[in-house]
């Protein structure tokens, strides 16, 4: 009975430790962004006297002047624009390539994983120089394309990777029953391995998204028409007309991480089932 209740007792203290820990990592990170979104609201002045505070008196016209402007409307459709591309190359090529890996045993593969593989360990800014020259011998400098490609370049590690030990993780009774009724690789990849990996897909598609869309560094280097800027080189542009009114900045960086926060809870399920999926062979 006094071990019963000891472990009773070590489980409600364990549930308070997590509920704290949680409590202070959740305000660790909402603190920032509902200043950020408090602050757009505010006077310059309010802003400067009390940065954390409630506002004194609600400027709504911070946020209805840039959403009623062109400019967030471009820059918007040019991040969705190339953020989509993104996804959809990433998925195309690194879930194929992860069904090869996975399910096709051919000479070189171990290999050329891990050289898939050793892309994780090389951030893009260290290939910058030799990327711009390639980028612009294609021709795709100043155009969507020069920053899609390298983007899903950069990518396919990672996304390989997550599909690989996904696909590996189904039944091998379905490939089996499969190949007996004649179905080929070609035909087992799109009519029963991806309708199985929505979880998957999902997590893929959603740190591709929120990768590209935060991405600073290729669109300031590939990209010098202000039409086609994204919202990073978008906010950059904004701070440099209007760099003294930081309410207005606020305002601006709160409606572009919006959308990626939506994003995020609409498929944080299907995140977190892509990511644990795979974790266990069965």
């Amino acid at each position: 009975m006094t071990d019963i209740s000891s472990s009773i007792r070590m489980s409600a203290s364990t549930r308070i430790y997590l509920y704290v820990s949680l409590s202070l990592i959740a305000a660790i990170v909402l603190v920032p962004l509902l200043t950020t979104a408090l602050g757009g609201f505010k006077t310059l002045g309010d802003l400067r006297t009390n940065p954390f505070g409630m506002p004194t008196e609600w400027q709504w016209t911070n946020y209805t002047d840039i959403l009623f402007g062109e400019r967030y409307w471009l820059q918007i459709g040019n991040s969705l624009i190339i953020a989509a591309l993104t996804v959809l190359l990433t998925l195309i090529v690194s879930s194929m390539a992860a069904f090869a890996f996975a399910h096709v045993r051919f000479f070189g593969s171990s290999f050329l994983l891990n050289y898939f593989l050793l892309g994780l360990m090389f951030p893009a800014a260290t290939a910058i120089l030799p990327l711009f020259i390639r980028i612009r011998d294609l021709g795709l400098l100043n155009t969507y394309w020069g920053v899609v490609l390298p983007q899903v370049a950069f990518g396919l590690g990672m996304s390989i990777l997550l599909f690989r030990n996904y696909f590996r993780n189904l039944p091998e009774e379905l490939f089996q029953a499969a190949f007996v009724d004649g179905c080929g690789y070609l035909r087992f990849f799109w009519h029963v391995s991806l309708p199985l990996s929505r979880p998957i897909v999902a997590t893929v598609s959603i740190i591709s998204f929120v990768g590209s869309w935060n991405s600073y560094i290729l669109p300031l280097i590939m990209l010098n028409s202000e039409s086609k800027y994204p919202w990073p080189l978008g906010i950059m542009v904004y701070r440099g007309e209007y760099g003294t009114e930081w309410q207005l900045v606020l305002a601006f960086i709160t409606l572009t991480i919006l959308p990626t926060i939506i994003v995020f809870f609409v498929a944080q399920r299907h995140i977190i089932a892509g990511l644990t999926a795979g974790a266990v062979k069965s």
